[in-house]
């Protein structure tokens, strides 16, 4: 049973957002889209600060050794993107051109396959983390899932968006994007056949998975987030974010009662 629900959370947080975010590229919903990483930003911290880590430590108290996982995961995730980024910079330094988003059809062939490789390998590690949080608690494996797929729809699009910048057709984009998605079921089975016999390790996947979503939320979502001064917009974008974190805490909070 834990590997079925193993399966179709993974196919949710994978190929079902696939799909989604090439509805909502057809549908032109781009505010939807603005709004859901709002709320993305609001349900990955929630997941991760109300639910993941108390898991962790429920499932091993040793506090310092887990606190130092989740230190060692968030300067992991900080080396691995500035590691990214200069790479990036050095390959447009070195061509002698200058692209305003990386998007240029120029680059067409090699750009659309490094993003879905890119997303591939991003999409197998949602799997671990979700196939993780299922053999801790069924009811976390959920939440995981669904804080990765709220997450992953406006990656997803713009991916698809990139995609199609760079000459491919949209049924071509979709289908390598599903592709792609598939990688997070391969992530979970994998993991969920490698952590069933190693259950000691499972309280520190779940401090990187913990590490992920902090990360992701605090230097990616909310400094994007942080450019749109609108006031509206704004006002907003705290809301929707403080309801993400609200809806968590309402899910999570029977689970770590007292008892």
């Amino acid at each position: 049973m834990t590997l079925l629900n193993i399966v179709a959370a993974t196919f949710l947080a994978g190929t079902v957002s696939a799909l989604a975010a090439a509805w909502l590229s057809r549908a032109l919903l781009s505010g939807v889209v603005r709004q859901m990483v709002s709320l993305s930003a609001g349900l990955l911290l929630g997941t991760a600060i109300l639910h993941i880590i108390p898991e962790a430590l429920e499932s091993q108290p040793d506090f310092a050794v887990l606190s130092w996982t989740l230190l060692a995961g968030l300067l992991g995730f900080f080396l691995l993107e500035k590691f990214a980024v200069l790479r990036h910079s050095h390959h447009h330094e070195g061509d002698g051109h200058t692209h305003g988003h990386g998007h240029d059809r120029a680059e067409a062939g090699p750009g659309g396959m490094l993003i879905l490789v890119g997303d591939g390998i991003h999409n197998f590690g949602d799997g671990v983390m979700i196939a993780a949080a299922f053999l801790i608690d069924v009811r976390l494996g959920w939440m995981t899932a669904l804080a990765i797929a709220a997450h992953e729809i406006p990656q997803e699009l713009g991916d698809f968006i990139v995609l199609l910048n760079a000459g491919y057709s949209r049924a071509r984009a979709l289908t390598y994007n599903i592709i792609s998605g598939t990688a997070a079921v391969l992530g979970g089975v994998t993991a969920y056949f490698a952590l069933a016999h190693s259950q000691q390790w499972l309280p520190h996947v779940l401090m990187v998975s913990a590490a992920s979503f902090i990360y992701i939320a605090l230097a990616d979502i909310v400094p994007d987030l942080q450019r749109r001064v609108d006031r509206r917009e704004s006002f907003v974008q705290v809301l929707l974010l403080l309801a993400g974190v609200g809806i968590i805490a309402l899910l999570t909070a029977p689970l770590h009662a007292p008892h």
